[in-house]
């Protein structure tokens, strides 16, 4: 299949042009997930906000995932699918920018807010008798606060120094996402410089949080090794199991991607790694943390029972 040229220098994304069965495969399949994603994330947060006994720290912060996982699915699925279903390939350069600085700055500051989540689990299970004390709202607020503006920092640096790169008119972005990797093959100047600060930011916002994350539940496997009681252990896999995969799923396929050697980044495995994170895991959170949870399940019962509750009643007037 040939792709389109560009026109008025809108950038052209390759995708997955070249297999235009797959792109009808995948056209469905994105589809499915991304309205899976909305409806399953959108559950989480009602529920979390609306049923009293999930307003704790660990499902504000659940909530707050959630909100990231939409918008980042938002900020480049809707994208794809047009890309997809149609023969046209291209993206404006208003369009590029927004979606680069959008989904680097939600992207970041899920690193952020899953190592977050993290010391929220040591602190319940280390130190459950001051865990409220510990964990009080300023506090959540203020750590929330952190993983957004780690965020919002990462795509201002990151993202504008992509963008100015010089391209001597290459348009051809092998992706199908505006995203810095793919972006900075498109300069025609050596980018040693900007692959050195992408490797160092993904030190930072990578590696970092997954070291706290791991320091975290090494804590944590202390305590639960001293204590050898079965009820601890199943009550510290209820809280913990579901973020632990959640950060194993996340991680695994993102440090795929911005760790792995740059002479492979532009071969469909990066493409198709790309795709798990970006379209796939956002959907998978909330079936973890709802098939894992019996207060999410519970709450869940309980708002679709009230509202039932409020229709009969609408209905018997």
């Amino acid at each position: 299949m040939t792709v389109n040229k560009s026109s008025d220098g809108d950038f052209i994304l390759v995708g997955f042009s070249d297999q235009p069965q797959l792109e009808k495969a995948l056209f469905v399949v994105v589809l499915i997930f991304y309205l899976l994603t909305l409806v399953g994330n959108t559950a989480i947060i009602l529920a979390s906000c609306l049923d009293s006994t999930l307003q704790t720290p660990m499902y504000y912060f659940l909530t707050n995932l959630s909100f990231v996982d939409i918008c980042f699915s938002t900020s480049i699925v809707p994208q794809l699918l047009w890309n997809l279903h149609g023969p046209a390939k291209t993206i404006t350069p208003t369009g590029c920018a927004i979606q680069l600085y959008v989904s680097l700055a939600l992207g970041s500051t899920e690193c952020v807010l899953l190592a977050v989540m993290a010391f929220d689990r040591y602190a319940a299970v280390c130190r459950p008798l001051h865990y409220t004390t510990v964990m009080h709202p300023r506090l959540c607020q203020s750590l929330a606060g952190i993983a957004w503006l780690s965020g919002v920092g990462n795509t201002l640096i990151q993202g504008t120094i992509t963008l100015r790169l010089p391209r001597c008119g290459n348009h051809r972005i092998y992706h199908f996402i505006c995203e810095v990797p793919a972006m900075i093959k498109l300069a025609c100047v050596d980018i040693h410089a900007n692959e050195v600060q992408l490797f160092m930011a993904s030190l930072v916002l990578l590696l970092l949080p997954l070291a706290l994350i791991l320091v975290s539940y090494g804590y944590i496997a202390q305590v639960l090794m001293r204590l050898r009681s079965a009820l601890t252990w199943g009550k510290a896999l209820g809280t913990c199991g579901s973020h632990l995969l959640v950060v194993v799923l996340f991680y695994g396929t993102i440090t795929a991607v911005y760790i792995q050697p740059n002479s492979s980044y532009a071969h469909s495995q990066g493409k198709f790694i790309t795709l798990l994170y970006t379209v796939i895991i956002p959907t998978l959170n909330p079936l973890i943390y709802t098939l894992r949870n019996k207060d999410v399940k519970g709450a869940l019962k309980r708002l679709v029972r009230k509202n039932n509750s409020t229709r009969d009643k609408i209905l018997s007037k």
